[in-house]
């Protein structure tokens, strides 16, 4: 079974979802389409399977994190570090806690986020929507910055940062009266780092979660 997962991961690494067959599986593995049915049912258990493989390396990856005296700090390192792990990997985000039946170290990771919220005064449902927030942050963001580029950037023909200046002009050129939001911040957006974007909305959502809790006073 390691090995049927190791060579699902490596294809969903190589070109997504769709590159995941159970023929093109059973190729690398060097047998027939029927040893697959061995281990798994169907496509989406694969696909729940080896998410959670990937997020069980993940998990190791986090449970080493150092940990603080802050809670929303650790909170903080978690969940940068999944976010990473999900850029290097767009198609984990679609998956993620997709069945936490099948995916029980997704399940445990999600554990080790609400664990955190245990360290702070919190109700329930303000538990619940503090996890869910941050993993929204992350698994967004992460999806967004990981989706493929332009087809004229894979070419070499323009970079990210030409085809993003062509987009702030197209914004300069809109009547100011009608879309002020857009003229305040189009030089923002001009040559804007995604990873810096995630960090600001993830530090925004933190420190709303510190304040819920009561812990913003002094800090």
């Amino acid at each position: 079974m390691e090995s049927v997962l190791a060579e699902a991961v490596a294809l969903l690494d190589e070109a997504g979802a769709p590159a995941l067959t159970f023929r093109a599986l059973a190729q690398r593995l060097g047998g027939g389409v029927a040893s697959i049915y061995w281990y798994v049912a169907s496509k989406d258990e694969l696909l729940d399977l080896a998410t959670d493989h990937v997020i069980g390396s993940l998990l190791k990856d986090i449970e080493a994190l150092p940990g603080s005296d802050d809670p929303i700090d650790d909170l903080r390192a978690m969940a940068v570090t999944l976010f990473d792990a999900i850029v290097a990997r767009p198609w984990l985000g679609a998956y993620f806690m997709r069945n936490t039946t099948a995916q029980s170290n997704s399940l445990r990771l999600y554990e080790r986020l609400g664990a955190q919220t245990l360290r702070l005064d919190l109700t329930p449902r303000q538990r619940f929507h503090a996890v869910s927030a941050i993993v929204g942050v992350v698994v967004g963001s992460a999806v967004d910055l990981g989706q493929e580029p332009p087809q004229e950037v894979l070419d070499g023909t323009v970079d990210r940062n030409h085809v993003l200046g062509r987009v702030a002009e197209t914004w300069r050129q809109l009547d100011p009266a009608e879309f002020p939001f857009v003229h305040e911040i189009v030089d923002e957006f001009d040559g804007h780092d995604d990873a810096d974007q995630f960090r600001s909305a993830l530090d925004l959502t933190l420190a709303g979660l510190r304040l819920q809790a009561g812990a913003g006073a002094g800090r």
